[in-house]
């Protein structure tokens, strides 16, 4: 089905799984590329902000990368399955491991005696271990409760109210997230008191789903185009929802 106006066909997921589709590519490519963004740029910095009658709030900086990688994460269930998204959440977790071997590697590698740049490069690029494990086990963890989440909401809704599941399943999903990076990744670190552990850990859940509410336009978007152009609309009645396996 190749006409943009084309009406999608609401399939069981068991029934394409054979299926190749025209835009799973990029939208994986899309996914897991946000993701490394996110743990290159975002996860270790915590930036403020001024707010009126309360000051300076902390927040992290991966915030600008995140909601994204939701977004994403939720058109992968919601146009292409469970199975496909499940597929796209290892491809991710493989990544950030290859990334994080990667970084380590390259830091540990002897600098040139003409190299002054070692230690910026190490502050910038060095992974603390705590950090990388707790990054990578909060993706993991909460990727797939936020797309077991939706496809389930799908079924119980019959495909309706679409910004319902997208903002339900991210009230869930970034709950486990942050409950589970924030307080592996800082707990007890120099420079992070409890307070602020919890701070930050609050603010990134409110301003996650707050993102999730406001690119909600873009969502029905995006969907709608793709539904349109691969002909489906696939709904997870017969799917093996465990993590444990990448085969569609």
């Amino acid at each position: 089905m190749n006409d943009s106006s084309a009406v999608p066909v609401a399939f069981d997921a068991e029934a394409v799984k054979g299926r190749q589709f025209r835009y799973f590519d990029f939208v994986m490519a899309a996914f897991v590329t946000i993701l490394l963004l996110s743990n290159v740029l975002g996860a270790g910095k915590v930036a403020t902000i001024n707010l009126p009658g309360i000051g300076d709030w902390p927040f992290g900086a991966g915030i600008l990368f995140f909601p994204v990688g939701y977004v994403l994460g939720d058109i992968l269930t919601e146009v292409y399955g469970y199975g496909r998204a499940r597929r796209c959440i290892w491809a991710g977790t493989a990544a950030l491991l290859f990334m994080a071997l990667m970084s380590w590697v390259v830091v540990a590698l002897p600098p040139a005696a003409a190299w002054t740049g070692q230690q910026a490069y190490e502050q910038v690029f060095g992974q603390v271990p705590r950090i990388v494990i707790a990054s990578i086990a909060a993706f993991w963890a909460g990727e797939f409760v936020n797309s077991y989440v939706l496809a389930k909401m799908k079924l119980l809704t019959g495909g309706k109210h679409l910004w319902a599941r997208t903002i339900g399943s991210t009230v869930v999903g970034q709950g486990v997230d942050s409950l589970i990076f924030y307080p592996l990744a800082f707990w007890g670190a120099q420079g992070w008191t409890t307070s602020l552990v919890v701070k930050v850990l609050a603010t990134q859940w409110v301003l996650k789903v707050s993102w999730e509410v406001i690119l909600t336009p873009a969502t029905y978007l995006v969907v709608n185009f793709l539904k349109r152009r691969e002909g489906i609309d696939i709904y997870d009645e017969h799917t093996d929802f465990t993590p444990f396996r990448t085969r569609v």
